[in-house]
C-alpha cells in the first residue's frame, strides 16, 4: 500500500521524532511504500497567500502553488499524521499543510453548494500525536484535535475507513516507562497497518 506520512515537528531530538522514525521504519517493515512528507524538513511554507485564498475555489488554478503536495496525496492509499498538540491544536506548519492542501478539487468538491468527499482513495488514515495536557484536562475541553483529525479528516477519506487516533496524554509528567509503552503501541498498529 503506498502510504503518505505528514509529520510536523521542528527538533529532531524529540520524542514526536521518535514516533515518526518507529513509524516510517514499521510501515516499511510491513512492505508498505512510504512517502515520507516531514514539513519542516521540506520547509513547507504554511502562509496561504492573498493570491492562493482569492483563487482558493478556481480548480483550474487552485492547485498549482502546492502541486507537488496534491500530487503526493492522490497518489496515496493511506494516510498517518505524526505530530504534536499544541494549544489544543495542530502546528501551524500542519494547520497550513491541510489548508493550502486540501483545496476544493482535492479533499472535498463542491457540487450544486453540496460538498462531497474528495479523497476516497485513501482507505486508512491514522493519527499519532503528542499532548502536554492530561487526557482529562482534554476532554473537558472538548479535545478538539481529536475531534478535526476523527471528524473533519475522516470525513475527506473513503466512507468506514478505519481511523486510528492514538495519543500520548501528559508528555510534561510521563515516564521513560510511559512513553516506552506508547512508542511499542505505535509499532504493533504500524505494523498491522
Amino acid at each position: 500500500m503506498k502510504i503518505l506520512v505528514v509529520y510536523a515537528h521542528p527538533v529532531e531530538t524529540s520524542f514526536n521524532a521518535e514516533v515518526h522514525r518507529a513509524v516510517v521504519e514499521e510501515l516499511k517493515n510491513a512492505g508498505h511504500e512510504v512517502d515520507d512528507c516531514d514539513l519542516y524538513a521540506e520547509n513547507f511554507d504554511a502562509i496561504l497567500s492573498r493570491e492562493e485564498r482569492i483563487n482558493y475555489h478556481d480548480i483550474e488554478i487552485n492547485q498549482r502553488p502546492v502541486a507537488g503536495y496534491v500530487e503526493r496525496v492522490m497518489n496515496a492509499e493511506a494516510i498517518v499524521y505524526v505530530h504534536p498538540i499544541w494549544n489544543f491544536g495542530y502546528p501551524a506548519i500542519l494547520k497550513g499543510f491541510l489548508d493550502r492542501v486540501f483545496l476544493p478539487g482535492v479533499s472535498f468538491h463542491i457540487n450544486d453548494g453540496k460538498l462531497t468527499p474528495g479523497l476516497w482513495h485513501i482507505k486508512k488514515m491514522a493519527c499519532v500525536v503528542t499532548y502536554g495536557a492530561t487526557r482529562f484536562r482534554a476532554m473537558i475541553l472538548g479535545d478538539p484535535p481529536r475531534k478535526v483529525s476523527t471528524r473533519m479528516l475522516r470525513a475527506a477519506i473513503k466512507p468506514a475507513a478505519p481511523v486510528w487516533y492514538m495519543a500520548q496524554y501528559d508528555m510534561n509528567n510521563a515516564s521513560p516507562k510511559q512513553l516506552e509503552a506508547h512508542l511499542n503501541k505505535v509499532r504493533q498498529k504500524m505494523a498491522r497497518f
